[in-house]
């Protein structure tokens, strides 16, 4: 009875996670570069020779999943939008990672993310642009007035990726994963869209809600044998 208990207990720990991602991802559905989450549990990847009643007690250890795959480009027409073709990242400060190309200039005139990061340029130092009308070309090379004052730092890193997400669209890099400088193209007046699908996302959500509800109501079939049989005893 405890093994059963165990194992719904178990599947309602997994699906109340999947629910929330769900929701994480359709909240995220317009934002630019959003990345689809999933997780997945170490539990799974027990050995199959290890007794049930072992591998059904221990906790089940979420691991996050990142879906890299690009989201669709959208038209803009803003010149400080980007977006790049196929794989690479925007580097900005603090050791910190994007794809998410909605840049904007703050009052000191650096290139900053719509968080306040800078962003960082090929000659390792945060960009900083003069007044003027900003162009940016296809190899990230940025110009004001017609004059090259600086190129924006595209990298990548080994596959797969060992990224640690850090807000929505933002990466730093996992242990032993470094980033590499990369001759990326990108698309000026563009922005990434996110990967999440809302429709196959809400039908992924409904069908884990019913499984979310059939586990509860097992634990409470369990709850109630158990109250039962030491209802019996008691009367013995």
């Amino acid at each position: 009875m405890y093994r059963g208990l165990y194992i719904a207990a178990s599947g309602a720990i997994t699906k109340h996670a999947n629910l929330i991602f769900h929701s994480r991802n359709i909240a995220n559905s317009d934002t630019p570069a959003y990345k689809r989450e999933g997780v997945v549990f170490s539990s799974f990847a027990l050995p199959s020779v290890m007794p049930v009643a072992e591998r059904v007690m221990k906790d089940p250890m979420p691991i996050l999943i990142t879906d890299y795959s690009p989201g669709e480009m959208v038209h803009t027409g803003n010149p400080l939008d980007l977006s790049i073709k196929g794989d690479g990242f925007f580097s900005i400060e603090g050791n910190l990672y994007t794809r998410r190309g909605d840049f904007t200039i703050d009052r000191m005139g650096y290139l900053t993310t719509k968080t306040g990061k800078k962003v960082m340029g090929t000659n390792g130092r945060p960009i900083q642009l003069p007044p003027g009308q900003v162009e940016i070309g296809q190899s990230g090379e940025i110009s004001v007035n017609g004059e090259l004052v600086g190129a924006i730092r595209v990298v990548d890193f080994p596959k797969p990726y060992n990224l640690i997400k850090v807000g929505d669209s933002t990466y730093m890099p996992g242990p032993g994963s470094g980033p590499q400088d990369i001759q990326a193209s990108v698309a000026p007046g563009t922005l990434e869209g996110s990967n999440v699908r809302v429709v196959h996302e809400m039908i992924e959500m409904i069908e884990t809600m019913r499984e979310f509800e059939a586990y509860q109501k097992m634990i409470r079939a369990f709850d109630e044998s158990s109250r039962k049989a030491t209802n019996e005893i008691g009367r013995i």
